[in-house]
């Protein structure tokens, strides 16, 4: 490589890698500047300067004018300085620049230019992708499923690889190479091997990001998610609220024929989205949680942040849910502790069933008619 083909080779990185020319050339002069201690011993006073059109290298050693040379390399005597450069008048102490680039220099430069540039575009890469992916912290990506480490999963990111860690999986969910997933960015961290990248597909978050995509009224501010409670890979509860009265916001998160929703469940694979209306009155609020359930009364104390609901009796199953995950959910997401109790165990009326017909009430709440 010549000088003219090193300042061709390092306009090109510049133009497709977006790597400053004048970085590089940095960074080769100060390892030529290294190199140099093979010839001098040492090379505090040696300079190293490659013209930023030609490509030129030039080697300067910065003398210092003196009466009589002790060190020969850092020092010039007045009548050794008087006769390399007639022209000019030194005096002690002045520094004097001397030419001293080594015949075989030129070699040495394309090999120290060859390294550096090649560790050069590492670095800068390594540094491009970890500021595009720390922009993408807390936001949801797609991503392509690569292979299995142990319990944990590889995936592709597109520069770089991300690990879903098998606590951040979704319970049940089954991934194959290949699969393009959706996945929320936790943390990027930066590494010696590059940025470490680390995603979920349990996070609540990634619900909250998913709407946000799918919802346009989100995305404006018309409809803002307040709270989210989620069990990853089985049922959501997602509290909007609206900042236009003319705006429904569970409408809004349904779309046309439960299309946005519906968008939003396949991609998480067959979860259950319960999307409720928030409100600032923690009464209301609880009642809606606990909703498909119908309740009868809601008791708050806010200080102790505690909440006694009565529900009738045929409703208790459906208000607890199987496995307490309805009350649960409904107890993340508005932050009290919510204890449930039905009417006939308050001593109130039991809420007949139906009509006179016989039948029963499956674990869901639902009346299945005749046995």
């Amino acid at each position: 490589m010549d000088a003219k083909e090193l300042i061709e080779a390092l306009n090109l990185l510049e133009k497709e890698k977006g790597i400053s020319k004048d970085i590089l050339l940095e960074a080769i002069e100060n390892s030529l500047i290294a190199a140099c201690k093979n010839n001098y011993g040492k090379a505090d006073n040696i300079k190293v300067n490659i013209d930023r059109k030609t490509g030129e290298v030039v080697v300067w050693a910065e003398k210092r004018v003196v009466e009589e040379v002790e060190d020969e390399v850092e020092e010039i005597s007045l009548a050794e300085a008087a006769i390399k450069f007639p022209a000019e008048k030194y005096e002690i102490g002045d520094i004097v620049n001397i030419e001293v680039t080594p015949k075989n220099f030129g070699r040495i430069a394309a090999q120290k230019a060859k390294q550096v540039v090649v560790q050069k575009i590492r670095e800068e890469e390594r540094k491009a992708i970890y500021t595009q992916y720390s922009e993408k912290q807390r936001e949801v990506v797609t991503g392509v499923v690569q292979r299995y480490l142990g319990n944990n999963l590889s995936v592709n990111l597109g520069k770089c690889e991300a690990i879903l860690m098998e606590s951040e999986q979704i319970r049940g969910e089954v991934y194959r190479p290949n699969d393009r997933i959706k996945v929320y960015v936790m943390e990027v961290k930066e590494t010696t091997k590059g940025p470490r990248v680390t995603v979920s597909r349990s996070h609540p978050e990634l619900v909250k990001r998913l709407f946000e995509e799918e919802v346009t009224e989100i995305r404006d501010g018309v409809v803002e998610i307040k709270a989210v409670s989620r069990d990853a890979g089985s049922r959501t509860k997602m509290a909007v609220k609206s900042n236009d009265a003319n705006v429904d916001p569970v409408g809004a998160c349904v779309g046309v024929n439960g299309s946005r929703v519906n968008a939003i469940v396949n991609e998480l694979r067959g979860e259950k989205i319960d999307i409720i209306t928030w409100s600032d009155d923690p009464e209301v609020l609880i009642e809606n949680a606990l909703s498909p359930a119908k309740v009868v009364s809601v008791t708050v104390d806010t200080e102790e942040r505690t909440a006694q609901v009565i529900v009738p009796d045929y409703q208790l199953s459906l208000a607890i849910g199987r496995e307490g995950q309805n009350a649960r959910l409904a107890a993340r997401l508005t932050g009290y502790k919510i204890d449930i109790k039905s009417e006939l165990a308050q001593g109130g009326a039991a809420k007949p069933k139906k009509k006179a017909n016989t039948g029963y009430y499956d674990d869901m709440g639902n009346w299945m008619g005749e046995e």
